[in-house]
């Protein structure tokens, strides 16, 4: 009580009344000032800016068409391989003799393509359904590449058809002539299993590095060309690489995602 009687004898002096009354320091009304912009400015870009995303994912070069494994129809010892790696080839063309226990046998290609490997070596014994070769099936050497991503299947939905996507291929140095380019195609239904890859792809190593991390959705991004370019496709440089570039090469995708208001990210 005492503490009060006294503040209202400071109140009721006549000298106390004269004083001005200061709310406050011209610094903190500036400090208030910056806050209300800066608070008016974020709430502006929230709802009218735009934020790009990406999704990075793992991919391969190849054409549309895929690969097969080709398989021995019988079993036996091979004493001539017909055909080198790399080597074009018809359809029903001779690869491998096989000697067997009815005489000797020619394994032949199911299907026009390139020959990507050969498992299968002289003196090598095999049995009826061995894997021996791996083809790509090509129509000829102008055929177009594209590249196959596989995304896992918690971010594929978010993956528009039409995206830009930037390419790093293993085989390039992005440092020197950056990256390709190109556009999403296609987004694929269903889950791939390791042996829908495998046998896609014509490759059990690759069916399992790319269901590695569990079943991925395909996406099929096509290239974009170009005349100007040694590898007759467009780069983030002006020439690329001075050499063209192969099916069966790995590669980085980064598929630029639809944009997004910042504050989408707050409503439900």
């Amino acid at each position: 009580m005492q503490f009060r009687q006294q503040a209202l004898s400071k109140l009721q002096s006549p000298e106390q009344l004269d004083l001005p009354v200061r709310f406050a320091r011209p610094q903190g009304l500036l400090v208030l000032c910056v806050t209300v912009l800066v608070m008016a400015a974020a709430c502006f870009w929230a709802v009218t800016g735009s934020v790009a995303s990406t999704l990075d994912a793992p991919g391969i070069l190849t054409h549309a068409r895929g690969s097969y494994l080709l398989q021995s129809p019988v079993a036996g010892q091979i004493t001539e391989v017909l055909a080198d790696e790399g080597e074009t080839l018809p359809r029903d063309s001779p690869l491998l003799k096989v000697r067997t226990d009815r005489g000797e046998r020619v394994v032949r290609t199911i299907d026009a393509g390139r020959l990507t490997s050969v498992t299968a070596t002289i003196g090598a014994v095999v049995t009826t359904g061995a894997d021996v070769a791996s083809v790509e099936r090509i129509d000829g050497a102008d055929d177009p590449l594209v590249v196959l991503l596989y995304v896992s299947g918690n971010s594929a939905s978010s993956v528009p058809v039409g995206a830009s996507v930037d390419l790093t291929v293993q085989s390039v140095p992005s440092q020197q002539y950056g990256v390709l380019r190109g556009t999403v195609a296609a987004v694929g239904g269903a889950a791939q299993t390791q042996q829908q890859i495998t046998r896609f792809l014509g490759d059990a190593q690759l069916g399992r590095q790319f269901s590695r991390g569990g079943r991925p959705l395909a996406v099929l991004v096509k290239l974009e060309r170009s005349d100007s370019t040694k590898s007759g496709y467009r780069w983030s440089s002006a020439d690329g690489p001075p050499y063209a570039i192969g099916s069966m090469t790995l590669a980085t995708g980064s598929v630029r995602l639809a944009d997004q208001r910042p504050i989408d990210w707050l409503l439900p």
